[in-house]
Formats: C-alpha cells, sequence, structure tokens
C-alpha cells in the first residue's frame, strides 16, 4: 500500500530527525555519504536537505576533493546558531537559567539561589521573568526559541507535565510546571528529572550510541542517578528507575530523609550526610585534626573536602565518617552491576574530582565483585560543565526528534 497522508509526514519527520542527528554526531558529510549512511535515495536527501537549507537549519561547507573534472561534492553541516534553547534546571535551593545553541554551546547562564519559604508559584514566575529579561536582553528572535527545557529535581509525572515531588525544592507537590512555564513565557516546554537530564546531555555531548546498560551516578546535595538501556533513559513504571539514593540502608533509627523515610544511602553517603555527620562528631577527642583547623571557624561552612583532607591525613573519627560513606554507596553500586550488568559507569560531582575519595570507592567497589563483570568506571569527561546545558537540551532533542520543525505554541 502507498505512503500517503499522515504516513508521509511522519516519514518525512522521521529523516529529517535521522539527517540532523547525525551531522550533529559525526560532523559535516556529502550528500552521497549522507544518503548512504540513512540508506535513503539521492533524491530523497537532496529534497530533504534543500529544505533544511532554505530554513537555515543546514549550511552547505567546504567542497570535496574530486579526482575528475566533474562536479565536486559540496559538504553539508548542521548550522549551530540558526535556532536556539532556554533551559531551566531546578535544584534544591539553587536554580540555573540558561540559553544555547543547537551545539550545546552556552549563549548566557545564571544561577539563582531559591528562597525556602516562597510558593512554587511565585518562584517559578520569578525565574521566568528573569529568563525572558536575559532573552531580550541577548536579543535572542522569538521566532528563533524552540522552546524551553525544564530539569527539576524529584519525580515527574509519566507525561512530563507536572512535579509530583520536588523533595523540597520547589514548595508544593503535584504542581504543573510544564504547564505554567508555558502560560508565563508563551514559549513549549519540555520537563525531565534534573539528573535524567544531565546524562542525557552527557550522552548527547559525548555523541554515545552505546549498546547496553550504562549507569550515571550524581554526589551533589545529595545522591541521584539515571540508567540507559541502549542510549535509552529507563524511566520505569512510577517514574522513578534508579532511586539509588533513596534505598533505605537502615532499617531502624536511621537518620530523616528529604524523601520522608528515614535510613536512605543519602542520610550516610551525600555530601551533605559527610558534612552533617563530622559537625555531629565534631570534638577535641573525636576528631582531633578537624578541631584544631576549625575550633575558631564557623561550621556551618565546613565543606565534604575538609573532611576528606583530615581522614586522608589520619583523623580517626573523620576516617570513621568516610569509611562508612564509601562503604554504603560501593555496596549498592555492587548490587547495580549484578542486576544490570552495565557497560559503564559514570561518576559526576564534585567528590569525584577528590583523589583520596574516588580511590576509596573504586576499591570498596573492587571487593567481591568477580572478574566476569567487566564494567568500565569513570569520571565524566564534563563533570561540572552539564547544569547550565541540561535543560535547554530537552528542548535541543526534541526539536531534533522532530525533524527541526518548530512545536506547536502552547
Amino acid at each position: 500500500m502507498p505512503i500517503i497522508g499522515n504516513n508521509m509526514v511522519s516519514v518525512k519527520r522521521k529523516n529529517r530527525s535521522a539527517a540532523l542527528r547525525l551531522l550533529q554526531e559525526e560532523g559535516s558529510m556529502s550528500r552521497k555519504r549522507l544518503a548512504e549512511k540513512l540508506g535513503l535515495t539521492p533524491a530523497a536527501i537532496t529534497k530533504i536537505a534543500g529544505e533544511m537549507l532554505a530554513e537555515g537549519l543546514l549550511r552547505e561547507g567546504d567542497a570535496l576533493p574530486s579526482g575528475s573534472a566533474g562536479r565536486r561534492e559540496i559538504l553539508m553541516e548542521l548550522n549551530p546558531h540558526s535556532f536556539c534553547a532556554l533551559g531551566i534546571l531546578i535544584n534544591l535551593r539553587q536554580a540555573i537559567i540558561s540559553a544555547l545553541w543547537l551545539d550545546s554551546s552556552v549563549i548566557f547562564s545564571k544561577e539563582i539561589p531559591l528562597p525556602a519559604s516562597a510558593s512554587a508559584e511565585s518562584t517559578v514566575q520569578m525565574l521566568c521573568d528573569t529568563l525572558m529579561a536575559l532573552t531580550e536582553e541577548y536579543e535572542l528572535p522569538r521566532e528563533k526559541i524552540v522552546g524551553i527545557g525544564i530539569a527539576v529535581r524529584g519525580i515527574c509525572s509519566a507525561d512530563g507535565r507536572t512535579v509530583v515531588d520536588s523533595f523540597g525544592a520547589l514548595s508544593e507537590k503535584r504542581y504543573p510546571l510544564c504547564r505554567r512555564v508555558e502560560e508565563m513565557t508563551g514559549f513549549p516546554a519540555v520537563m525531565a528529572n534534573n539528573v535524567r537530564a544531565l546524562f542525557a546531555a552527557q550522552m548527547f555531548l559525548a555523541h554515545d550510541k552505546s549498546s547496553g546498560a550504562q549507569f550515571f551516578l550524581r554526589c551533589e546535595y545529595g545522591i541521584g542517578a539515571s540508567l540507559a538501556i541502549n542510549g535509552q533513559i529507563w524511566h520505569g513504571v512510577s517514574e522513578q528507575c534508579a532511586e539509588i539514593g533513596h534505598i533505605p540502608v537502615i532499617p531502624r533509627g536511621g537518620k530523616p530523609c528529604s524523601c520522608g523515610k528515614a535510613g536512605c544511602l543519602e542520610t550516610i553517603s551525600s555530601p551533605t550526610a559527610i558534612c552533617e555527620d563530622a559537625r555531629s562528631a565534631f570534638s577535641e577527642e573525636k576528631t582531633p585534626l578537624l578541631w584544631s583547623g576549625w575550633k575558631d571557624r564557623d561550621l556551618a561552612e565546613l565543606q565534604p573536602e575538609d573532611v576528606l583532607e583530615a581522614a586522608r591525613n589520619g583523623d580517626l573519627g573523620a576516617c570513621e565518617i568516610v569509611d562508612r560513606a564509601v562503604k554504603a554507596l560501593a555496596s549498592a553500586l555492587k548490587a547495580v552491576i549484578y542486576l544490570f550488568d552495565p557497560g559503564k559507569i559514570v561518576f559526576y560531582g564534585k567528590l569525584f574530582d577528590n583523589p583520596y575519595y574516588l580511590s576509596r570507592l573504586l576499591s570498596e567497589m573492587r571487593e567481591g565483585v568477580d572478574s566476569r563483570h567487566e564494567v568500565s568506571i569513570e569520571k565524566s569527561a564534563y563533570n561540572h560543565r552539564l547544569e547550565n546545558r541540561a535543560a535547554g537540551l530537552l528542548a535541543v532533542e526534541r526539536f531534533f526528534s522532530d525533524g527541526g520543525e518548530m512545536p506547536v505554541k502552547p
């Protein structure tokens, strides 16, 4: 049966999307090469390329050298500054608003502290107002903005429109964040959990199309994770896949967690927990090295790096805190290795910049894992460099998936 109507539109969109992604991942290439890679006819590629050149999505580059007197092939490439995307990333106590081009290069980025007592509505209004003001300041034409990506802490609804629970980042539960951002800005929005957005950005920038499973672990304020299978992030039935930070590791008597439970991994192994435990144990007897360096300073300013340095230098109390944190996290990661057999585990966060901490964690992870599990464990090549791009790249990804067609305005 011939392909007509909506089917033809869908095929065209799919082919445009494949062409955009291929050029984004592999760089410039000729029409002939693009047709070969995508399994399309030269006529089909000529039509698709002509449309996207006219729209400004693509641009012509250099001509390929030719050994004959015939016409030389012209390279085509993505025109990264033809369109741009906006981003809002919402963490606990802090947000980042940004804009970026299609190749992920940042146009602007601004960190904004979030007041703990403000309503979700006033917080989101403030973020949208600031984002729109910066968009005007940088003279970004509205018709060139493909949409707004929102990366938010916590659990999002299955349709990606509502924040079910941000665990304190926004004051209300079941807040319709996507809809409200669209109404406040006039741009279509797409939303994801913040750690999944970071992982998606990592794979986008690394052009990572690995088969099998990959696990992404982020340790900043708390502990978050994301799982990808064959390059696609797995969400789970209740949108809570890979919530490794909220595995209950202490059955009774554990510290309260931001998720509402007690005794979660995050209450032991997160950077926040390491500092909290050090402050609780702080004394001349239990933590002598910390005591000598901090007895006349404000303990509220104590950082995980300070605790790690004391442990590295032999402070027994600090060593106990760090060892407990490392062993609990390593145990959880070993469970991930045996459950999902990932080809790669990627670490993201400041903790992993510390050689003492990283060596202790890797050593503990090797204990009890047999040689049949060959997993690559690495610190992200983009450590500390994804927060101002992850949200916007959600909108770029949707734009590419739609074949470079502008989404319908809300």
